[in-house]
């Protein structure tokens, strides 16, 4: 086992932690998992969560600092957020197409989804809300027998406490102008910004800032203070190190943890997997085609390596982002894979690489596009052409937007229903899912960005691979 790769120890935690949810629910010792067995997951998670936003503050600055140049600097930061947003409309578009053409919401039973559109034609009518295709159910004598029980069967009404919640933060949302997000970049005080995971953004700001101006001083007076950051960094990616040589064992406490408190026997366990197939495939099966088809391409194009042995380069970063499912958790992980194992300079990868855990999310905006086209199809409402552009523009600016924390994606998903007239409590019917897709949608996220900082390391000649 010693000898082991780490990414292969992981997959065993992984794999390992997956069978004993099925053990532990078939014995009932569920209560062992969750009291005993999960803690260690948490604990992990919130390691990585309190080494994450130092080690991006002190990584930014050194990096920053260590251009010298504030125009390059400039360049750099253009040429990110340009490639970040490409590859978030691809995305999106991929999400639109096997949306479109596999219709997952159509494998629906036809009066189920009849009784959902009654079902969103009453809510349309008590909120003032336009019916998007302007076909009308709710008045159409044929459909008369199902009114009695549309919204005792219809998932789409089910307003359970978790929905309850994300509604409130939904209300939140609703006056905010296009540019809150430039606002909400800038904080008011970074100590705050620093203790809450949620204001990455803030964080990111506040060292580019310090950065630019430790560039912009006497370099004799600057230098102890680079040197002081240089050395706080070194602290931090130490830790990482330590953390992840548990790394394996903390994954299997924190899948068995998941899994045990998602589903109390081996018949939910296993339905937990197959339940909203159509629409769970659908995404994965896209997700999958962004890692295998999309990011060779680019990788293929540019001639930086042979795709695979990039991917093996990442893969630990990438199983930690589906153990966790957080971007801003794996963090520290994937600036060590990205600098030691692939060979982009830490000049780079610690100014691009917090920036795209914060604001690319390849994976959530693919998501999220097919889960309001999935949503609209079992109510059997016809999206068309401008509407679906409006998908587009929302969910790339939602995925923005989106913390990189587990299931952040969720409320945004709400601004996007929301956006096109849709009933933001819908994400009822895909909760039970969303976990798991939530683990996946992260790997696509942390793939895309060592992507993209691998790319930009190329185009700046500070990409030195590295042999096995």
């Amino acid at each position: 086992m010693k000898n082991l790769p780490l990414y292969v120890k992981i997959i065993i935690g992984l794999v390992v932690g997956i069978i004993w949810s099925f053990i532990s629910s078939s014995l009932g010792l569920n209560w062992l998992t969750r009291d005993w067995i999960s803690p260690f997951g948490d604990i992990f998670i919130r390691m990585l969560k309190f080494i994450a936003v130092p080690l991006v503050l002190f990584s930014i600055i050194s990096g920053v600092s260590g251009l010298k140049d504030v125009g390059r600097l400039g360049r750099i930061g253009g040429r990110t957020l340009g490639i970040y947003l490409i590859t978030t409309v691809t995305a999106v578009v991929v999400g639109l197409l096997f949306g479109n053409i596999v219709q997952p919401g159509k494998f629906m039973d036809e009066e189920q989804r009849v009784k959902n559109r009654i079902s969103y034609e009453q809510w349309a009518t008590e909120n003032n809300v336009a019916i998007l295709d302007g076909k009308s159910y709710l008045n159409d004598p044929q459909y008369s027998h199902l009114l009695s029980d549309a919204d005792r069967a219809s998932m789409a009404t089910d307003m359970d406490k978790k929905v309850e919640g994300k509604m409130e933060s939904l209300k939140s949302r609703k006056d905010e102008g296009p540019l809150r997000f430039l606002v909400d970049m800038v904080p008011s005080n970074i100590v705050i910004s620093i203790s809450d995971n949620r204001l990455m953004l803030q964080v990111i700001f506040f060292a580019i800032f310090f950065g630019i101006c430790l560039v912009m001083i006497p370099e004799n007076t600057a230098k102890p203070v680079i040197n002081f950051f240089e050395g706080l960094n070194q602290v931090f990616l130490k830790m990482v190190d330590l953390v992840m040589q548990a790394a394996p064992f903390f994954v299997f406490a924190l899948m068995a943890g998941v899994i045990t408190k998602m589903a109390e026997t081996p018949a939910e366990v296993a339905e937990l997997f197959i339940s909203l197939g159509s629409y769970s495939l659908t995404v994965f099966v896209a997700l999958v085609l962004m890692i295998f088809g999309f990011y060779p391409v680019i990788i293929k194009l540019l001639g930086i390596a042979k795709y695979t042995e990039f991917l093996r380069k990442i893969s630990p970063a990438q199983f930690l982002a589906f153990s966790t499912s957080s971007s801003a958790a794996t963090l520290p992980v994937t600036m060590e894979c990205v600098e030691e194992r692939v060979g982009v300079s830490k000049n780079v990868s610690s100014f691009v690489l917090p920036i795209g855990a914060t604001v690319n999310m390849d994976g959530t905006s693919l998501y999220q596009t097919i889960a309001v086209l999935f949503l609209a199809q079992i109510h059997m409402v016809e999206l068309d052409f401008v509407q679906q552009l409006t998908i587009i523009l929302t969910a790339t600016l939602a995925s923005i937007g989106s913390a990189a924390v587990p299931s952040a994606g969720v409320i945004m998903l709400m601004v996007v229903l929301s956006s096109v007239g849709l009933n933001p409590a819908w994400i009822a019917i895909i909760l039970p899912v969303d976990r798991i897709l939530d683990m996946c949608r992260t790997v696509v996220n942390v793939t895309g960005d060592a992507t993209v900082c691998t790319v930009i390391a190329k185009g700046e000649g500070e990409l030195n691979p590295v042999e096995d």
